[in-house]
């Protein structure tokens, strides 16, 4: 992380991202490193799916904001 840099991103910083980023910007709306954030993409435990974009992995916006909000998603009603 560069100098002056700070771990965490408020929620309306994170409202205007664009709609896909580089895991290293969810990394710091999480408030964990690069390197955290990529070895939980490896041992499947990152919070949100990742996309490949040519040869970059790139996070959905709209889905970190669900995980940051506790949000569940997904609209359906459960019975």
């Amino acid at each position: 992380m560069a100098a002056g840099e700070q771990y965490g991103m408020t929620l309306a910083q994170v409202r205007k991202l664009p709609a896909a980023i580089d895991v290293s910007i969810a990394a710091r709306a999480f408030g964990i490193s690069r390197a955290s954030a990529y070895q939980s993409i490896s041992d499947g435990t990152f919070p949100v799916a990742t996309i490949r974009v040519n040869r970059r992995l790139k996070v959905l916006t709209a889905d970190l904001l669900r995980v940051l909000e506790g949000s569940s998603g997904g609209g359906a009603a459960s019975a």
